[in-house]
């Protein structure tokens, strides 16, 4: 019998985080762990029934989440798998930032083991003491990436068109990057933006009149949109990883990300880094669009590079996992 393996996932909203753990699931690690995708309200009510060797808890830990650990906890093994918090999560909504840290600390001890999506989160949860190293793994984010990495190579536009898409929302930082072509209004460029989400209205206003801006909407095809798009920018105001910037590389598109948590760790001279605020971000964008007016060969490497970078990355997501969940239930 293999194995049973529980994702624990009460948002199925969540679109990075179910990208990922989809992808895992339906992986060829399907043959060697049995693997079921639940609420966690779903599994304590099965759990007697079930009896998973593992569970892995992607919600993001809370007060009110706590007795909920406690109980699964007490049924098994459980990883938390920590997509949602990260140093400038806690620097932009943090106001008690004590309290905000007893918690995780009470959380991740509870669990058996944490898992970080970057090393920067991990380094912040070190610096905390949140937990113990030896309790404390760093697993970089990952998607299936074939549709990505099967993209053939864009020949430059007549003018550059820049991708952004996300979810529009205070963390993905849209409103930064129109702010920022706010200030370059005689940029010759078009501007392609993809998602949906409670800050739509905020970011229509912003960028009401800027004919170079086309809202796509809601993205049912990611590789499609981004072979339409030379450039992809990454605003955001916090990101423990950042998948976009993964889905990109794999296109073979240059980026610019902010300087936030997991995404510099991206950048291998694929593109550029930019402060989160408006001014830093639009001299980025200035200066590679003057990149590719003066030398667009140096884009077309930085496209290159990224996509090598990533192409095994799925691999190494699942061999990472492989024997992290092999390790956990030996000592079960």
């Amino acid at each position: 019998m293999k194995p049973q393996i529980l994702h624990l996932l009460s948002d199925r909203n969540v679109g990075g985080v179910m990208a990922c753990t989809n992808s895992l699931i339906h992986s060829h690690l399907s043959k060697k762990f049995d693997f079921l995708l639940l609420t966690p309200n779903e599994a304590l009510s099965k759990i007697s029934v079930l009896k998973p060797d593992l569970m892995i808890f992607h919600d993001p830990p809370s007060w009110k989440v706590l007795p909920l650990l406690l109980r699964l906890r007490f049924h098994g093994r459980v990883i938390i798998h920590d997509h949602h918090y990260s140093q400038d999560f806690e620097s932009n909504n943090v106001a008690t930032r004590w309290r905000f840290r007893l918690v995780l600390t009470i959380a991740y001890r509870i669990a058996t083991h944490v898992v970080a999506v970057s090393s920067a989160q991990r380094q912040w949860m070190r610096d905390c003491q949140f937990i113990t190293s030896n309790n404390l793994s760093v697993i970089q984010q990952c998607r299936v990436l074939e549709e990505f990495l099967a993209l053939p190579i864009k020949p430059f536009s007549t003018r550059l068109v820049l991708g952004v898409y996300g979810r529009f929302s205070q963390q993905k930082g849209i409103d930064i990057f129109i702010k920022s072509m706010q200030d370059l209004p005689d940029l010759d460029v078009d501007i392609l933006i993809g998602g949906y989400g409670e800050n739509q209205e905020l970011l229509y206003q912003l960028a009401d009149g800027d004919r170079r801006i086309q809202f796509v909407g809601k993205l049912a095809d990611v590789p499609k949109f981004l072979a339409n798009c030379d450039v992809v920018i990454i605003p955001s105001r916090w990101e423990p990883w950042g998948n976009v910037c993964v889905e990109a590389k794999a296109a073979a598109k240059p980026v610019i990300v902010t300087n936030v948590d997991g995404l510099p760790e991206q950048i291998k001279d694929c593109g550029l880094i930019a402060e989160p605020n408006p001014d830093s971000l639009r001299d980025a964008i200035a200066k590679v669009v003057h990149i590719y007016c003066t030398s667009p060969q140096t884009l077309s490497n930085w496209g290159n590079r990224g996509r090598e970078d990533v192409r095994d990355a799925w691999n190494r997501y699942l061999a990472e996992w492989d024997q992290l969940s092999e390790r956990l239930i030996e000592k079960s």
